[in-house]
Formats: C-alpha cells, sequence, structure tokens
C-alpha cells in the first residue's frame, strides 16, 4: 500500500470524488433507471450481463459485487460459469478483431 509523507498508508478516495456533484448524480439516476427498474430482464438476467461486463472493463469491485448480487438472486454456480464464458469468449473475439487489423495494416498474411 503506498504511504503519505509521514510514512501512513494512503486512503483510496471515495468512488467518484473527482466527478462534480450534478455531473455524478446525472450517472447515478441513469444508472439506477437502467440497471434497477423494472424492465424486460429480470434482476438475476441483469446481474449474470452485469458479471460479463465487468469481466470485459476489468472492474474488480463491479465483478465481485456482481457476483454476489447474482447468488443473492439466486443464479446457480452454472449460469455464473456461463456468463463468464461469454465474457471469455467476448474476450478472445475482440483480441482476434485487433490483430486482424493490425494484419491488414501491415498487409500481413502469415497462416493463409
Amino acid at each position: 500500500m503506498a504511504k503519505n509523507k509521514r510514512g501512513r498508508a494512503k486512503r483510496a478516495p471515495a468512488s467518484m470524488s473527482m466527478i462534480e456533484p450534478r455531473l455524478r448524480n446525472i450517472y447515478k439516476k441513469f444508472y439506477k433507471e437502467s440497471y434497477f427498474a423494472p424492465g424486460a430482464l429480470d434482476a438475476k438476467t441483469k446481474e449474470l450481463i452485469a458479471i460479463g461486463c465487468s469481466l470485459i472493463a476489468r472492474c474488480e469491485g463491479c465483478i465481485e459485487g456482481h457476483i454476489k448480487k447474482a447468488l443473492e438472486l439466486g443464479a446457480t454456480k452454472e449460469e455464473i460459469s456461463d456468463a463468464i464464458v461469454v465474457a471469455i469468449g467476448i474476450g478472445a473475439a475482440s483480441v482476434l478483431d485487433e490483430s486482424d487489423r493490425a494484419a491488414i495494416k501491415l498487409d500481413l498474411h502469415h497462416f493463409e
């Protein structure tokens, strides 16, 4: 853990502390409306989607929070596994897509 000039452990700033309150409130309202408001998807399905999105976004706190919430909502280990496997597939596809773009730009055709 990082230390300040006095040798004390630095504490992490509050989440969103660098966003002005007006914009922070707009985000929170959007998040609440899009995520918690009733819609076509039930809460457990939204949590499973959130697990996959959080993995792709590499948001550690999000991953842990959404897995915990999914479990609270009755998600099975198999359902959580499926969400993770879908994220792995999307992550792998994004690597392939980026390497294809590089091959096009560099006019490379290694294994045709």
